[in-house]
C-alpha cells in the first residue's frame, strides 16, 4: 500500500496548486479550502503568509508521463 503524500496539484490550481493539493490529500473539495484560506486572509491576516510558506514547503506533483 502506497503512503499518501501531500503535494501541490498540477491540474487543480488557481495560483500555485496548494489548495488543490490539500483538497486531494484530505479528500475534500478544494473550493472549501480556498474559502477557508480567504477567511484566514481577511479575518486574521495570516492567510497570505501561510499560503506562501505552503507554496515553498509543499513539493509539486510530478507530471504524469
Amino acid at each position: 500500500m502506497e503512503a499518501k503524500r501531500l503535494l501541490r496539484s498540477r491540474t487543480d490550481r488557481v495560483i500555485a496548486g496548494v489548495c488543490g493539493g490539500l483538497g486531494a490529500y484530505f479528500n475534500i473539495d478544494p473550493v472549501i479550502i480556498r474559502i477557508l484560506w480567504l477567511l484566514a486572509l481577511f479575518g486574521y491576516g495570516a492567510g497570505l503568509l501561510a499560503y506562501l510558506i505552503c507554496w515553498l514547503v509543499i513539493p509539486e506533483q510530478t507530471p504524469d508521463v
